[in-house]
């Protein structure tokens, strides 16, 4: 099944207000002035009865906690709509304040970057976007891109840098997230790098970073069906492979945040060579590079350098539709790939739901229903096999998960927590 770019398929997507996840966490920990102050954002308003009741506590606890969240202008009071046959003042209902805060997110990629400004509430208030050159490049060169766009946003948002109150950033690669060092990444010529640093001195804001396939999955998690979804995978096939998972309505990042890096895995011991040096992982077979590298050989690409990788991409696709059998043949092998890696994702976690995403899911009308199909074969016959659904997100979306990142670990400081997403 393919959704729309706001998941309006599932529950919680474009037509539910507010954004974030709306339900409760099985082992909440947090204290009670962060979860209401999220709850409101989820919910978009509340009335105080409502969040005495949602949230399990008393009237009094919610008024001590909502004045003191008034008073540090993080929500405010607002009027709902009147019903006319009632009598009296309008009701009135708490939400966050829009104006409060605002924060940055921002995806890089191999060719296009793209930044999206939210407000406190995640609200879109600017966007924008930077095509680049496809070759690896030094963390200044890298920090340099960050800047332009980030300056570009922020100048459709109409807002000056000094506005923002942090920059959650997604990129492919090996990330630590809790301290914004870069181990390794396709897009950067050195590794080991703590380019959360670094961009946080050249910007003068907190910089949050992680892997762009666990931002895209924060994207789900507040802003499309996984509002409502506890538990479910997120696939990412695009330059490279990547996986989210959210266990409990919380993002998994693993002992040291280096987890689910599904693109590499093996596949063959001693198969295609991978971007990130080893041989036989996943998206040596699957990812877009993987695609192209056979591409030229197939539809004589190699005799034309200036075409882009992307353009070749749509080349293959329409040669494919076409009924060219050596282009066909390129989407069939890397889709059996794909659902061994499936397969393997639903023997290890058992998930609900399965989605799949990134840029190489327009090209799932070729071969979607033969790599579920292939998965199910593969899979251990229990009786039930996870729904599969193809998310058609635009490449702006990735953006809004790391603003969401941002938003997440801003409000936690707010409340006087350490930082969470």
């Amino acid at each position: 099944m393919q959704r729309d770019a706001a998941g309006g398929a599932g529950p919680g997507g474009a037509d539910a207000p507010g954004c974030g996840p709306l339900l409760p966490s099985p082992s909440e920990t947090r204290p009670l002035r962060h979860r209401l102050l999220e709850h409101l954002r989820a919910a978009g308003r509340a009335s105080r009865v409502d969040l005495s009741r949602e949230l399990c506590i008393s009237p009094a606890s919610v008024t001590a906690v909502a004045g003191d969240l008034i008073a540090q202008g993080l929500i405010a009071e607002v009027e709902t709509a009147r019903d006319e046959t009632i009598r009296g003042r309008p009701p009135v209902s708490l939400a966050v304040a829009p104006g409060a805060h605002a924060v940055a997110g921002m995806k890089l990629s191999d060719d296009l970057h793209t930044a999206v400004i939210l407000d406190f509430a995640g609200n879109v208030l600017g966007e924008s976007t930077l095509p680049v050159s496809v070759h690896r490049k030094s963390g200044a060169e890298v920090m340099c891109e960050v800047e332009a766009l980030l300056d570009e946003a922020l100048a459709a948002a109409g807002l000056p840098r000094a506005a923002l109150h942090g920059l959650g950033l997604g990129l492919p690669g090996t990330v630590a997230y809790e301290n914004g060092h870069v181990m390794w990444s396709p897009l950067l010529t050195e590794r080991d790098l703590p380019l959360g640093a670094m961009l946080a001195e050249r910007l003068g804001m907190q910089v949050v970073l992680d892997n762009d396939a666990n931002v895209l999955t924060l994207a789900e998690l507040w802003f499309g069906a996984g509002r409502r979804m506890g538990d479910f995978v997120l696939v990412t096939i695009e330059h490279g492979l990547g996986m989210g998972l959210v266990i409990g309505n919380r993002l998994f990042r693993g002992a040291s945040g280096f987890g689910l890096e599904l693109g590499h895995t093996k596949v063959s011991l001693d198969g295609a060579l991978c971007r990130c040096g080893q041989r036989g992982c996943l998206e040596a077979y699957v990812a877009d590079y993987a695609l192209v590298r056979e591409a030229r050989t197939a539809l004589h690409g190699d005799r034309d350098t200036a075409i882009s990788p992307r353009a070749l991409l749509s080349h293959l696709f329409q040669e494919a539709e076409s009924g060219n059998a050596a282009a066909r043949s390129i989407f069939s092998r890397a889709g059996r790939h794909l659902a061994m890696g499936l397969s393997n994702i639903v023997q290890l976690f058992d998930p609900s739901l399965i989605i799949l995403a990134g840029g190489q899911v327009r090209f799932e009308t070729l071969y979607a229903n033969d790599v579920i199909a292939e998965m199910r074969a593969l899979t251990l016959d229990t009786g039930r096999t996870p729904r599969v659904e193809v998310n058609a997100w635009g490449d702006m979306v990735w953006a809004r998960g790391a603003g969401a990142m941002a938003l997440s670990v801003l409000t936690a400081q707010l409340v006087g927590e350490a930082r969470a997403a």
